[in-house]
């Protein structure tokens, strides 16, 4: 384990950079975001993960790569819904819209490092009531700890003194081969559904069954951009599981990355929007464990409410495995 700075914000704030390690596993992780900055699998000699080593990217083009996105992922349409008979109002900033809680989001945060170990660290966080919007004064807790030969773990806790709406993501882009985009990669996906939605990728209320369409990921098949785009909620189950295997990437060199998560939604985003400074779109893939996007505004989508007696919690799991 190592701690070293990793750069200063345009206001002087230090962002730290955490190396941890274990097996054939190597992650670091910056402060700004409680981000997974690269991840290193021995013998392989590019990062499985996409990012930066300039921090003024991680506010411009890469805003929310590897960060934790919250308190609630995804969009709100009209940047706005109820909560136990009072309404909410948050801050818009797409369209309109909510994405990703907004400008005062946890990826713009500056984490406190509260625990280390050689193969860990946990990060905490302290988002004040009202702020954005949202209710309650909330600390959240995130471990990313490594277990050998090749597994990475986050587990996120987080507490709230009044009901409040919390629904954490680890905005993670992929590439398992190094190469400029992710052409060549195959993805499975244990799906049955995935949420519709409009022009404006907010969702339509309904769910939609993947059989006989191009959302069909049941069965590990190569990914062509278009067919379809994607920035999509897969409808993992209807409520939060035990820790369970719902998705696998495999480079075209063979190399694979199986997600395992308690979530009941997976957002795979293909980039098409997106790219590093210097680099091509399309190249990696989000595939980020969380709830359903909108869900406030959705009664039949699993709830993303918490209290002070029922506090959040998401453990996902990255397991990678060489040919």
């Amino acid at each position: 384990m190592q701690i070293t700075e990793f750069g200063k914000t345009d206001t002087g704030a230090s962002v730290q950079v955490i190396s941890i390690a274990a097996g054939d596993l190597t992650a670091t992780i910056l402060t700004l975001g409680c981000t997974l900055h690269s991840i290193h699998l021995a013998g392989t000699p590019h990062s499985l993960t996409l990012g930066s080593g300039t921090l003024s990217d991680y506010a411009g083009d890469m805003l929310y790569f590897g960060a934790i996105v919250g308190p609630v992922a995804n969009r709100i349409t009209a940047a706005k819904t109820t909560l136990n008979g009072h309404s909410l109002q948050f801050d818009a900033n797409e369209h309109g819209n909510l994405l990703h809680s907004g400008d005062v989001g946890t990826h713009a945060k500056i984490w406190t490092i509260a625990d280390t170990t050689p193969n860990s660290v946990t990060l905490t966080l302290t988002l004040p009531a009202g702020e954005g919007g949202f209710p309650g004064t909330r600390y959240i807790r995130a471990t990313y700890q490594i277990t050998a030969p090749a597994t990475l773990r986050l587990t996120l806790t987080a507490t709230t003194d009044t009901p409040t709406l919390m629904n954490f993501a680890n905005h993670s882009y992929w590439n398992l081969d190094g190469t400029p985009t992710w052409a060549g990669h195959r993805l499975q996906i244990a799906a049955d559904h995935y949420t519709a939605t409009d022009a404006a990728l907010l969702p339509t209320g309904e769910m939609t069954p993947v059989s006989a369409t191009l959302f069909d990921f049941r069965k590990a098949r190569t990914v062509v951009q278009g067919e379809p785009a994607l920035d999509t909620n897969f409808c993992l189950s209807a409520a939060k599981l035990p820790l369970r295997p719902v998705a696998t990437l495999t480079g075209a060199s063979g190399l694979a990355l199986t997600l395992a998560t308690t979530e009941p939604g997976l957002q795979v985003y293909d980039a098409q929007r997106t790219a590093r400074p210097g680099h091509a779109k399309y190249e990696g893939f989000a595939i980020e464990a969380q709830g359903w996007p909108d869900a406030p505004n959705h009664p039949k989508f699993p709830s993303i409410q918490i209290t002070p007696d029922a506090p959040y919690a998401q453990t996902s799991e990255w397991r990678f495995t060489k040919p």
